[in-house]
């Protein structure tokens, strides 16, 4: 199989490569996340509390937080078309699995699983989507990519949810197999093989990936994710019981949030490439101000509607900015570290579902924003402080050249 390269990101081909990562995304995505808008009728349907419902959100994200680096150092020298094949594969079996699942604990075992290789197979797109690119579009690439994830916020979600109080919540998981399915057979027509982002084996690439640099990077994410988490994994019982939409409407409003996430992460792509860490703090804080509106004006449908777009545009806008920031610390472990940016996203989302549990059986449901507007004053000093991190010179192994650091926190590479 050949290698493939591209000067950036307009050429047919990569084009559609790119594509057809962002359709697993989205497939990866909306299996994350429409477990949202079901969780109340799974906990109806298996008698568990709402509280203990949402550990499935966080079952999930600590499946792509820990299980996601253990697959990847496993299969470090695994091809990465390969690789991301065989991800997709075992997700769709996970989520079949939990279409069947008649009881909590099984379903848990399922999420767990599918995290995992949710996990794997956003590293290993996030690495070929890079190397598809010419540095300097690295930000967009991975905005298309990660954009999947925030396209499934707009459709996925919200059909999802609609499909799961239509026909049942085993019907959600049944629509995720399907959208894998497809995305697998996509995936092996459109994706080509790329060299490896990183270089050496798994204590190589470790070296560079554990580099403190790295580790304070990840974990200015986890602050930053994870506040969001607080509030969104009981978005919709919120709106619900706080704001008093119901039925349908609820599906609106996340649509009404995900529409304004996908337009934030394709742009926020574009902010990377120009100025990463510039494009976290500013989005650290719209972020508060979203929060802030979401909790003054909760009993508001259009304030409400307001702040959701608000806090949507910067959400997942980040997220581009924070994988390419992951993935330059690292340097030549850029392969091992590209998991490692969506494992601490995904602690985030973890600590942030627990601590809504918390907040929601401590406070009530409606202050459970004010804990996540608390959780995203913290984080900005801490996203402020990132932008002192400074990339390493690693050898560019396509054209020989050296890559510098530029001026803001993307390197470019220098003819030799």
């Amino acid at each position: 199989m050949s290698t493939a390269t591209a000067s950036g990101p307009g050429e047919t081909r990569n084009k559609l490569a790119l594509g057809a990562l962002g359709l697993g995304a989205f497939a990866i995505g909306t299996a994350e996340l429409v477990i949202v808008g079901v969780l109340n009728l799974i906990a109806d349907d298996l008698d568990v509390s709402l509280s203990t419902a949402g550990l499935l959100v966080t079952a999930y994200a600590l499946g792509i937080s820990i299980g996601g680096p253990i697959v990847t150092a496993a299969t470090i020298k695994v091809q990465r078309h390969t690789l991301l094949c065989a991800a997709l594969v075992v997700f769709v079996l996970g989520n079949l699995a939990a279409v069947f699942a008649g009881v909590f604990g099984l379903l848990v075992v399922a999420r767990v699983l599918c995290g995992a290789l949710h996990g794997l197979f956003l590293g290993a797109a996030s690495a070929v989507a890079t190397g598809l690119v010419a540095p300097e579009h690295r930000g967009q690439a991975v905005g298309l990519v990660f954009g999947g994830i925030s396209v499934s916020t707009v459709f996925g979600v919200p059909l999802g949810t609609l499909l799961g109080q239509k026909l049942g919540w085993q019907a959600t998981f049944a629509g995720v197999v399907v959208l894998g399915v497809v995305a697998l057979v996509v995936i092996m027509i459109w994706v080509p093989a790329v060299r490896s982002s990183g270089s050496g084996g798994l204590g190589a690439q470790a070296q560079h990936a554990f580099h403190p640099r790295v580790l304070a990077m990840l974990a200015a994410q986890v602050l930053l994710m994870g506040s969001q988490f607080i509030a969104f994994t009981y978005l919709a019982a919120f709106l619900e019981d706080v704001t008093g939409i119901d039925g349908a409407m609820v599906s609106v409003f996340l649509m009404i949030f995900g529409v304004f996430s996908a337009i934030g992460t394709f742009a926020g792509g574009r902010f990377a490439d120009v100025n990463a860490s510039r494009t976290l703090l500013v989005g650290n804080a719209v972020l508060i101000v979203g929060l802030l509106g979401l909790y003054v004006f909760r009993e508001s449908r259009p304030m409400v509607g307001v702040a959701l777009a608000l806090w949507g545009v910067v959400g997942f806008g980040v997220t581009p900015a924070l994988q390419l920031r992951v993935i330059s610390l690292a340097g030549e472990g850029a392969d091992l570290a590209a998991t490692l940016g969506a494992s601490a996203a995904n602690v985030g989302v973890a600590s942030g579902a627990a601590v809504g549990g918390w907040a929601l059986a401590s406070f009530g449901i409606e202050d459970v924003p004010l804990t996540a507007l608390v959780f995203a004053v913290v984080a900005l000093p801490a996203v402020w402080a990132t932008r002192f991190l400074k990339v390493p010179a690693v050898q560019a192994p396509v054209t020989g050249s050296v890559t510098v650091e530029a001026s803001d926190n993307t390197p470019v590479s220098t003819g030799s």
